[in-house]
């Protein structure tokens, strides 16, 4: 984009979408690489975690999440090409949850493109999400933009296949948060050579989008906010000027700039998570002076989480996020600095204090 000062009302308009009042994770990408008639937009819901209960009872707030996402996506103006579901389909992938996920958003009225999550992967290896959603890695081109869809949540084979008794424990284990017994994500060897081999193919003068739901980056290893063989994913990535990951599994805003490659996070339609303070000690890997998430009431479910738009102009993002109950905020590249900024939360004189009542 020309103008890192684009205005909210302006966004909004260009966006062209009519539910601007939506309280629930929905991001809307326009793309507009070349010429007017090239343009097209689309939606991406991540990070559902349908957890069932007993019989037909499932949790019904992350229920009540999908489904707004899903009839907000389908009142989009102008129409999608395509849905993008981010992955964490399920909470613990069991059979009831995916198919209970999957009646959801077979409701979408658009073509719809998974990603898989951690949560719909470690019980069975991906077996069921498979049967339901294809491949676990794919690429598509679409209007002269190349998409490439990852799975990053692989990880060692020893924990995978040889630490657990049951497929069960070791779909508990990976599903804790802060848990020791956690592993690394990563893309892995094969994923890679496949990587390798599909943009052998593709022009380097082609924008590229590429989904996968860890962030491709060394974030926070606490949380598994990680990609193990991130380096290597990006090394392939570098030949294009024009590169974009967008991910899910944070459900919280992060952006960053790795070389020529821009980083942008999207919200949850399940609950939202704080920065964690050791975010303070990884300053080489997130934006400056970024400030915890603004969470108003951190007892509220829904607090802190919310919807963005997405506008992808010449290749480059802003995201406009509005979160239900907390301060709007918006993160553009900036060609001046050459990487995402928030300028409102990224000035001093402007941040909000942090809070410690998470």
């Amino acid at each position: 984009m020309n103008d890192f000062r684009l205005n909210r009302r302006d966004f909004i308009k260009r966006a062209g979408v009519a539910t601007a009042a939506a309280a629930f994770p929905l991001s809307v990408v326009e793309l507009a690489f070349g010429a007017a008639q090239d343009k097209f937009t689309f939606a991406h819901i991540s990070d559902a975690h349908i957890q069932h209960v007993k019989g037909t009872e499932f949790v019904r707030n992350w229920d009540r999440g999908l489904i707004r996402a899903v009839a907000e996506a389908n009142l989009l103006t102008p129409k999608p090409d395509f849905v993008m579901f981010g992955g964490d389909l399920a909470q613990l992938g069991t059979k009831e949850e995916l198919d209970h996920g999957a009646e959801m958003l077979s409701r979408l009225r658009h073509k719809t493109y998974c990603v898989m999550g951690e949560h719909d992967y470690y019980l069975d290896l991906g077996e069921y999400w498979s049967k339901l959603f294809g491949p676990h890695y794919y690429s598509f081109d679409h209007k002269g933009v190349h998409f490439v869809v990852l799975n990053s949540i692989l990880t060692y084979d020893e924990w995978t296949y040889n630490r657990w008794p049951t497929a069960r424990q070791r779909m508990l284990e990976m599903a804790g948060l802060d848990n020791p017994n956690g592993s690394p994500f990563m893309v892995g060897e094969k994923q890679r050579e496949w990587l390798r081999a599909d943009l052998a193919r593709v022009a380097k003068t082609t924008p590229i989008v590429l989904f996968s739901h860890s962030p491709i980056q060394k974030l926070y290893k606490g949380w598994n906010f990680w990609t193990e063989d991130a380096e290597q994913v990006q090394a392939l990535l570098k030949p294009f000027p024009t590169v974009t990951v967008i991910y899910g599994h944070v459900h919280q805003i992060q952006y960053n700039q790795v070389g020529n490659i821009t980083f942008h996070s999207v919200m949850a339609t399940a609950w939202p998570w704080p920065y964690p303070q050791s975010y303070a000690q990884a300053e080489h890997a997130m934006p400056k002076l970024t400030v915890p998430m603004n969470r108003a009431d951190p007892f509220f479910e829904r607090d802190a989480t919310g919807w963005q738009f997405i506008d992808m102009d010449t290749g480059r993002v802003m995201m406009d996020y509005n979160l239900y109950n907390n301060t709007s905020r918006v993160v553009a590249y900036n060609p001046a600095t050459r990487q995402p900024e928030d300028r409102v939360y990224q000035d001093p004189s402007k941040r909000i204090p942090p809070q410690d009542h998470y």
